[in-house]
């Protein structure tokens, strides 16, 4: 909510000053238009994950702090989302405004400069300025009979269906009708494109400018049709020019959907599929010329369930793997149909043959990618958060098993806190093996894992108490015994602060927004202002 509040401010005291000089309100009416030519040419870039996953992976510009921007993408599709909002918001009372003035502009009352631009084109050779042309016109009827008005009533309805359907409630409630509303965005682009096509906004045309004295002629307007200095002026439509601003990103755009059909016509074969503890289920898959780095993402169609919806999940599995797999929770009814189709609810499958088509589109980069550009990194999940981590660990399990591998990173800090014990069983193995394999190769000290559980009850209490003494855990059978509670946050930044004082510490984040929050408080509380000193460096995955 305190990145909407400044936007309502800005709105409330725009649309104040909108009221106060009402004399202006076409020049509030063109500014605004310009400022939404310019946020329309912005929105759908940080949508284009293509183009996303290039400029990180290629651009030399785009490291460090810049290619942390990157992250950030969603993020800055939404503020410039507010800003469309706002302008346009302006844009129409502004025109409102203009509208009630043209129409007095032709009433009896009106006299002196307003009215003599107001009676221009009433006679022969004339070119009219004034779209209300007589007194008698309804200014509703104007609107809805031009295109200007019939466009931009299609862009409003269109803005408002998207910008009412993106809030965090309806996303939560139902992420297909948040899908589906946003795909209003093609009468969006369309009716803004021929907007302007109606010229109802017009202004006097170069060659009249040129044979005008305008400061001698403004003052003398009743000598316009007699004096030479000032001869009649002659009006026309501005051309219009929202399609230049957008074309470029639309095409853009259009290419990055070109390639999603394109990827979905390819082959996806799914090799195996596992149904894990908590309503959890492991699809492995194989794509021709199909190459991924840990931490990226995908985006997955079943045509069977949808058509239209794709749905982004983080790759689980390791580059020097053979497949590719994701871990797909059910927290939807996307995701139930799915968890269904592969026969997860505990229904049987007919036979391999009834497995669905899957179409996957990607993969894409994410903030993880980073994990292995920095001596230190700290990586921290919150239940199914853990997933983008699985696919960073099976990798540093292969390292291992590569002596001859040399990595900027020495060290790993993981953090797994999670509520239901059941969910720790499918990444127990992974744990587990990654735990002997570093012992084996005398590295013991490379990788630091605590897993923290917020949820038991008493039997599980009682079973937990009675085992305590065991050399592995009760939980997840690991060396490391699982701790019970939440972390303390500030212990924890604490201790790693003071173990690597002079070094630059990647922060890899993946869970709900109030613990977000939280870890990236605790970056900046616990890095040094002291160029040589530890530094934290916050990275959140979002899709």
């Amino acid at each position: 909510m305190h990145s909407i509040f400044p936007c309502f401010l800005i709105f409330t005291v725009s649309l104040s000053c909108v009221f106060i000089y009402g004399q202006s309100t076409l020049a509030w009416a063109r500014a605004s238009a310009v400022c939404l030519n310019f946020n329309c040419m912005l929105i759908l870039l940080p949508i284009s994950r293509n183009l996303i996953s290039f400029m990180r992976g290629t651009s030399i510009c785009f490291r460090g702090p810049w290619r942390r921007q990157l992250d950030k993408n969603l993020k800055f599709h939404k503020l410039v989302a507010y800003g469309i909002a706002i302008n346009a918001t302006i844009h129409i009372v502004a025109h409102l405004c203009n509208l009630e003035r043209y129409h007095w502009a032709q009433s009896a009352e009106a006299d002196g400069f307003l009215a003599a631009l107001s009676k221009l084109g009433d006679t022969p050779n004339e070119t009219y300025l004034n779209p209300i042309r007589t007194f008698h016109t309804s200014t509703i009827t104007e609107t809805l009979t031009t295109i200007s008005g019939i466009s931009g009533l299609l862009i409003s309805l269109a803005l408002t269906l998207i910008m009412t359907s993106s809030t965090e409630f309806i996303r939560q409630m139902s992420y297909e009708l948040f899908w589906y509303t946003h795909h209003v965005f093609i009468i969006f682009f369309i009716s803004l494109a021929v907007h302007g096509a109606g010229r109802i906004v017009r202004g006097q045309t170069p060659e009249s400018l040129s044979r005008h004295n305008v400061t001698f002629c403004r003052d003398h307007h009743a000598e316009w049709h007699t004096a030479v200095r000032c001869p009649a002026p002659q009006f026309s439509g501005k051309e219009p020019s929202a399609w230049k601003w957008v074309l470029g990103p639309v095409v853009l755009y259009a290419c990055e959907r070109i390639i999603r059909c394109w990827r979905f016509q390819q082959e996806v074969v799914i090799t195996k599929v596992v149904s894990h503890p908590s309503g959890v289920l492991e699809l492995r898959m194989k794509k021709r010329n199909f190459k991924m780095v840990p931490g990226q993402y995908i985006l997955l169609q079943c045509p069977s369930i949808s058509s239209l919806e794709w749905h982004p999940f983080t790759l689980t599995s390791a580059p020097q793997e053979d497949f590719f797999s994701v871990h797909v929770r059910a927290a939807g009814d996307w995701t139930e149909a799915l968890c269904k189709a592969f026969g997860a609810d505990g229904q049987p499958l007919q036979g391999p043959r009834s497995l669905p088509r899957m179409a996957v589109d990607g993969p894409f980069g994410a903030a993880l990618t980073d994990v292995f550009h920095y001596p230190v990194s700290l990586c921290i999940a919150a239940g199914i958060g853990v997933t983008p981590f699985a696919s960073l660990l099976k990798s540093i399990w292969y390292k291992c098993c590569e002596p001859q591998t040399q990595l900027k990173l020495s060290k790993v800090y993981f953090y797994w806190i999670c509520r239901d014990p059941r969910t720790f069983e499918w990444f127990a193995d992974l744990l587990l093996s990654l735990e002997t394999r570093t012992r084996e190769q005398g590295k013991a000290h490379f990788l630091s894992y605590h897993i923290f559980l917020t949820g038991w009850d008493e039997n599980q209490a009682f079973h937990i108490a009675l085992h305590w003494d065991e050399n592995t855990d009760v939980i997840t059978g690991l060396k490391q015994k699982t701790f019970y509670g939440r972390p303390n946050w500030n212990n924890e930044f604490r201790q790693v602060a003071y173990s690597h004082s002079s070094s630059d510490i990647g922060v890899f984040f993946c869970g709900p927004k109030a613990l977000s929050k939280i870890i990236q408080r605790m970056c900046r509380l616990y890095s040094s202002a002291d160029p040589r000193g530890v530094h934290f460096y916050y990275n959140k995955e979002s899709f």
